[in-house]
C-alpha cells in the first residue's frame, strides 16, 4: 500500500514536471507570436517585477545569458518554468479527484488561472497594472495563451494517466 502511494506521488511529480516544462515552452512560443506587453513594459517583465517586490536586487533579476547573439533573461525563465511546473502538479492532483476541472481539455482551468493571477493577484501586488489599465492586446494574448498552456498540461496528464486506455485501443 505504501509502495503504491509512493509510486502515485512519483508519477504525479514526473507528470507535473514534464507538463510544466512542455507547457512553459509552448507559452513562451505563444508570447513570441503574440507579445502580451509592449517593449517598455517588458524591460522589467512580470517575473522580474515580482522578484524586485520580494527584495531581490535589480542587477540579479536582470541577469541574462547569450544565445545566438540574443540576451535571454534566465532568472525570468526560472520563475516562468517554476510557476508552470507548480500549476501543472496542482492541476494534475486536483484533476484526479475533481474531473470537472479538465473541461475543454483544461481550457476552463487556464481561464481561471488567467483571471486569478493576471486580473486580480498580480495587479493587487503591483506586478502588472490594474486590469482596466492593461491594453486589450495583453488581455487577448494572456487569455488565449493560458488556454493553450493548460491544454498542453492536460495532454500530458492524459498521457500519464490514460496509458492503459491507449494500449486497449491500440493507438
Amino acid at each position: 500500500m505504501k509502495h503504491q502511494k509512493n509510486q502515485s506521488r512519483f508519477k504525479l511529480l514526473i507528470a507535473g514536471i514534464i507538463a510544466g516544462l512542455l507547457s512553459g515552452v509552448v507559452k513562451l512560443g505563444w508570447e513570441v507570436m503574440f507579445p502580451p506587453r509592449t517593449p517598455s513594459r517588458d524591460a522589467t517583465n512580470p517575473p522580474q517585477q515580482l522578484l524586485q517586490l520580494l527584495g531581490i536586487p535589480s542587477n540579479i533579476i536582470h541577469l541574462t545569458y547569450n544565445f545566438s547573439e540574443h540576451a535571454l533573461p534566465w532568472i525570468s525563465f526560472i520563475v516562468h518554468y517554476s510557476f508552470s511546473i507548480a500549476i501543472a502538479i496542482i492541476y494534475i492532483y486536483i484533476a484526479k479527484k475533481y474531473t470537472k476541472i479538465t473541461l475543454g481539455y483544461g481550457a476552463l482551468f487556464g481561464i481561471v488561472i488567467w483571471i486569478v493571477f493576471h486580473l486580480i493577484l498580480m495587479p493587487i501586488m503591483h506586478v502588472v497594472p490594474n486590469a482596466f489599465d492593461q491594453p486589450f492586446s495583453e488581455h487577448l494574448s494572456e487569455f488565449f495563451g493560458h488556454i493553450v498552456w493548460m491544454m498542453v498540461i492536460e495532454m500530458v496528464r492524459r498521457y500519464f494517466y490514460n496509458i492503459q486506455l491507449l494500449s486497449l485501443i491500440h493507438i
